[in-house]
């Protein structure tokens, strides 16, 4: 189920944005390693005595100090890294796709392990410095040593070869595409957020209106329809997640009694925030590969196989939407109304930019061409009109700029196929 997820409730959204952030992961890192530190004068009377004269539990102090010395360096190198693929991706593919990046759990994971590694160390040498480890203490200290060397040893290697793919083109249009999927592929199981399809707002409903400006980022429908149920009320949401709020655009209306409590209650259901986002937002994981594509026509790039990848990767997220299976969750909500997610608004999002500043290369204009017509070949009653009119559209703009010639009239074959014509 996606009740953790897509449609989890508004705690749940703030926990898990909590626990993405890098300085979350990083803390638990660094209070497991000095843990881990101090654990071995506990764990110290437990050890035999003539253990610790066979073991050399006089070489952890040697090791401890390479290892902090290290570890600065290496955390240093890791977060430069980091940061020069956050900037190369914002300058070479979309600002839009930076937040991916910044939330990769491995970049994450490897960073907190060697600041987890470095205050490991020094809280280790500072125990020895006073002494809070007798003999049996050092032999605990040196295999947890040995054990975190060799955790060390793994993420370096694996470091290294995430470093060679990292903030790439290829690389970020893969991670786009991963969580375009996964959000279309959660709102074909539970279209209108687990809501029902909307209906027609009584005049009688009162309008709730946000005090923020900003974009909807997620909606508490979960939190909405108990609200709904206890208090007797119908809620129609205005407008799904992506879209921009302020105080003159209501967020949704309520039909039925209720206080200022409610009201309250209502508002704090919708999360608005300065920037878009991926989870509850399928519009938004149209619109970034298209960003990215742009980039790659622009003339200062001139990159027209990356805008025909984009191609690719956009045509397996719509046809997520009419793939997959509606789930448990779908209309689950009686009480609460969600407006649709409009096909001829993600087909705007996809393939106007793309058809605009590729209009002067036959390959992606070719190969425009062939999604639209894959994508109408394969839900003819859910692509085959809106794909017509954006082939129309892309073929008049493409004929303008390319002139005369066989460009043209290949051109136009291709855009006879998606509208089925001999």
């Amino acid at each position: 189920m996606m009740r953790g997820g897509y449609l989890a409730g508004r705690g749940a959204y703030m926990i898990r944005q909590i626990t993405k952030r890098i300085w979350f992961r990083a803390s638990l890192f660094s209070i497991a390693a000095i843990l881990t530190a101090l654990v071995a004068a506990w764990v110290a009377p437990f050890i035999p005595y003539e253990l610790s004269l066979r073991v050399g539990g006089k070489a952890v102090d040697n090791i401890l100090t390479i290892m902090a010395s290290s570890m600065l360096a290496v955390t240093t190198f890791a977060l430069s890294a980091s940061v020069t693929a956050y900037g190369s991706a914002t300058s070479t593919v979309t600002p839009r796709a930076t937040q991916l990046l910044i939330d990769d759990r491995f970049t994450q994971n490897a960073l907190s392990t060697f600041v987890g590694t470095f205050l490991f160390s020094i809280v280790g040498i500072i125990a020895l410095t006073t002494g809070l480890y007798g003999a049996e203490g050092r032999v605990v200290l040196f295999f947890a040593t040995i054990l975190i060397v060799a955790i060390i040893a793994i993420t370096l290697l694996r470091w290294i070869q995430h470093l060679s793919s990292f903030g790439r083109v290829r690389d970020t249009i893969e991670r786009v595409e991963t969580v375009a999927r996964r959000a279309m592929q959660a709102w074909a199981k539970a279209p209108h957020l687990g809501a029902q399809p909307p209906v027609a707002v009584p005049d009688s409903a009162v309008a709730i209106y946000s005090a923020e400006i900003g974009y909807l980022a997620h909606i508490d429908v979960t939190g909405l329809a108990r609200l709904a149920d206890r208090q007797d009320l119908t809620i129609h949401i205005a407008g799904l997640p992506g879209a921009l709020v302020h105080a003159e655009r209501p967020l949704a209306h309520v039909v039925g009694a209720f206080d200022d409590e409610a009201r309250k209650s209502i508002n704090a259901a919708f999360s608005v925030l300065q920037d878009r986002e991926f989870e509850q937002d399928p519009r938004f994981g149209l619109i970034v590969p298209t960003e990215i594509a742009s980039r790659a026509l622009s003339p200062a790039v001139n990159d027209p196989g990356t805008a025909i990848r984009v191609l690719g990767s956009v045509q397996r997220v719509l046809c997520d939407l009419v793939d997959t299976d509606r789930g448990e969750d779908a209309g689950r909500h009686e009480r609460v109304h969600a407006p649709h997610l409009a096909i001829a608004d993600m087909f705007d999002d996809a393939f106007r930019p793309i058809a605009r500043d590729g209009a002067q290369i036959i390959e992606v204009q070719l190969r425009l061409q062939k999604t639209l017509a894959a994508l109408a070949g394969h839900a003819p009653s859910s692509f085959a009109t809106i794909a017509a009119h954006h082939a129309n559209a892309a073929f008049t703009r493409a004929a303008a700029a390319l002139g005369k010639g066989d460009d043209v009239a290949v051109l136009r074959a291709a855009a006879r196929l998606v509208r089925r014509e001999p």
